[in-house]
């Protein structure tokens, strides 16, 4: 396991996961979501879906990695690139009250993040949840094509499949 991908939607632990197999493997980890939004001296700002892919190439370059992230258009390259696949299947209760607790903890200064969190982002998270499900089939159709180096978790904390 060189270059992994960990692909789940919001709440599912990505994060989590990209965290711990990097200290276990000795591998750098990469959040998706910086790549699309990078943090500056003025701000965040969003990267063009050819800006985002250069970055990861740049970084596939370097050797091993580990990037978590939802599925957007953008990342398909990484589904090529990995030897690894780790598809973040958690279930839906348990991502929904993640959602709200990521939420509480961030409006009690607990737990930071790189967005404005407001009833409106919790809202989309929601409905990005809620996208996902509509549209699983789709997702679990692509992921059909990568088979042979998928490996699907309902839990962040397993690492029974690094060797």
């Amino acid at each position: 396991m060189k270059k992994v991908f960990i692909v789940g939607i919001v709440a599912s632990g990505k994060t989590t996961l990209a965290k711990r197999l990097s200290q276990k493997l000795n591998v750098p980890w990469y959040e998706l979501d910086g790549i699309v939004h990078p943090q500056t001296e003025a701000g965040r700002y969003k990267r063009t879906a050819d800006e985002q892919v250069e970055v990861i190439r740049e970084i596939d370059k370097s050797g091993a990695w580990i990037f978590e992230g939802t599925d957007r258009e953008s990342y398909q390259c990484l589904f090529e690139m990995a030897d690894t696949i780790i598809f973040l299947d958690t279930p839906l209760w348990k991502r929904r009250i993640r959602i709200v607790t990521r939420f509480l903890k961030q409006k009690l200064g607990i737990e930071t993040c790189h967005y404005k969190s407001d009833l409106t982002i919790l809202r989309m998270m929601f409905q990005w949840t809620q996208d996902f499900e509509n549209n699983r089939a789709s997702f679990e159709s692509k992921l059909q094509f990568y088979q042979h180096k998928v490996i699907r978790l309902y839990d962040n904390k397993d690492l029974s499949f690094v060797k």
